[in-house]
């Protein structure tokens, strides 16, 4: 008796193309399930002390100042 047949990929490209091959749907947040805990934990802090731009500007600004006036008063 002859070897049965084990493995064909006969049709399968033709039917994976039929709905067409898609790319996976990019998230605009992707999920956090499953992170390293201690990894999440410090995302947080950074998130809550990180400052828009116009807010950088104004504490760059502010501690210039406190540079200059800590010059002249040397």
């Amino acid at each position: 008796m002859a070897k049965s047949k084990n493995h064909t990929n006969h049709n399968q490209n033709r039917k994976a193309h039929r709905n067409g091959i898609k790319k996976p749907k990019r998230f605009r947040h992707e999920s956090t399930l499953g992170v390293d805990a201690k990894f999440l934990k410090n995302q947080r802090f950074s998130k809550r002390h990180n400052l828009n731009p116009k807010q950088q500007l104004k504490r760059a600004e502010a501690r210039k100042a406190e540079r200059e006036s800590k010059k002249a008063s040397k």
